[in-house]
């Protein structure tokens, strides 16, 4: 199977409850913000230029495990900002899971290691055998240091404290624009796309389900996209999501003044993102691409969808967010008032005209996903709903083997580096555009 039966079916039961019940809006997905405060300054990010004047305000960790039961979405994307920057990141990852939900940790990658070196020493007192055996693994790949294996072996500073544990319905979701050089690049940092595979293989051998998550710009190589999901088919992941890049207000300036980049030669329009997402209907039978059928379809431009915002909502320091996790109009205090108070038929594309401006490039997941997977009238076409079930419950793609021959580390790591700033970002992503 694509996704694991147990997670397919509490999300196609949950929905089908719903559909069951006609209600008319639910959310299928949390997207939890629980901070905005990043180590990283991505290129093209809204997130830490909109929130810019809140970075140091997090949630209070009540109010996030709140969140999923006020909507009752069977899923929890964890985002930010960086949320393994929050101060009770592991609490609130075991609350959630505790809920009985799904969990996707959206993350850099950066601070994973560490996560993990910890869960590691919470066990090493009661099974020191098993550690020993997983360091001495992590160490033939150098994915630890001896220092590191030294202090695993002190076992935890705080043996109450909770950890982040591979589980069934857990997910490390690590951000890869690319290899090596683009993704240090869009990134503004070197040695991130390094780090981010060496936290993804140690995830693997530890046990972890590891998925990857990309955005495409205008100037993303889509021959690149491919060559890395090659390049992470020898890693062993279990699976990928791909959308289409956004032009966030507070990115747009921040590129002007900034970065001196244009905006436009950047972020994509609705025709340049069917372009790229061509052939993404062949990307799916061979890589463990997950999402729907009926989404690729649109994003191909072989149909449209309407913007379902309401399923995915944003939950962040604010309240919910409002209409969508893109543009904020308000913040509301609960997910009942954003239902009720946001006039949804303002926004999205409805037969190729925008109802609101800033909806005319947008073929985000979170907006159009649920519209593939829900099949309103106005979406439905005959077949779809077997197409997505057959979909998911069909074969995992293999890895064809031609990951081993991709120049993945094509950056600092080959000595094709860049100085971290945004002088040198300014003039390398213009010449990669």
């Amino acid at each position: 199977m694509r996704f694991p039966l147990a997670l397919t079916a509490k999300i196609a039961s949950y929905i089908v409850g719903h559909k069951l019940k006609k209600t008319d809006k639910f959310a299928t997905v949390l997207q939890l913000e629980p901070l905005h405060t990043c180590n990283l300054t991505c290129t093209g990010c809204g997130r830490i230029r909109e929130y810019s004047t809140s970075l140091k305000d997090v949630m209070s960790l009540e109010d996030c495990l709140q969140a999923p039961i006020d909507c009752g979405a069977p899923m929890v994307s964890i985002c930010g900002g960086e949320p393994l920057i929050y101060p009770h990141i592991e609490a609130l990852t075991n609350g959630i899971l505790a809920q009985g939900r799904i969990v996707y940790m959206c993350t850099n990658a950066m601070f994973m290691r560490r996560k993990m070196r910890a869960y590691m020493a919470s066990r090493f007192p009661t099974r020191p055998a098993v550690v020993e055996s997983e360091m001495a693994a992590l160490l033939k790949q150098e994915l630890i240091s001896e220092k590191d294996a030294a202090d695993i072996r002190k076992g935890p500073k705080d043996a109450s404290a909770p950890v982040i544990a591979p589980h069934g319905y857990f997910y490390w979701n690590v951000h890869l624009d690319g290899l090596e050089y683009i993704h240090d690049l869009i990134v503004e940092r070197e040695g991130v796309f390094k780090e981010c595979v060496l936290a993804m293989k140690m995830a693997k051998l530890l046990g972890y389900q590891v998925a990857t998550n990309t955005t495409i710009f205008k100037e993303t190589d889509m021959k690149e996209i491919e060559d890395m999901f090659e390049f992470l088919g020898e890693l062993g992941l279990d699976g990928h999501t791909i959308s289409p890049g956004y032009e966030y207000d507070a990115a747009k300036k921040d590129m002007v003044e900034r970065l001196n980049l244009q905006p436009e030669n950047f972020f994509l329009t609705r025709a340049m993102t069917r372009e790229k997402f061509k052939d993404i209907e062949d990307w799916t039978t061979r890589f463990p691409v997950l999402g729907t059928p009926v989404y690729f379809e649109f994003l191909a431009g072989k149909r449209d969808l309407t913007c379902s915002a309401w399923a995915i909502p944003t939950r962040n320091i604010g309240g919910w967010k409002g209409p969508c996790y893109l543009m904020t109009d308000a913040h509301y205090g609960s997910y009942q008032e954003l239902l009720e108070k946001v006039e949804w038929d303002k926004y999205g594309v409805v037969h190729g005209v925008a109802k609101d401006s800033r909806c005319e490039n947008c073929m985000v997941h979170c907006g159009y996903e649920p519209s593939a997977t829900l099949g309103a009238p106005i979406n439905a076409r005959s077949g779809d709903t077997w197409k997505n079930i057959k979909f998911n419950f069909g074969p995992r793609p293999k890895p064809s083997g031609k990951g081993k021959f991709v120049n993945a580390y094509n950056g600092v790591t080959s000595g094709r580096g860049h100085l971290t700033g945004p002088k040198e970002a300014t003039k390398d992503l213009a010449g990669a555009a």
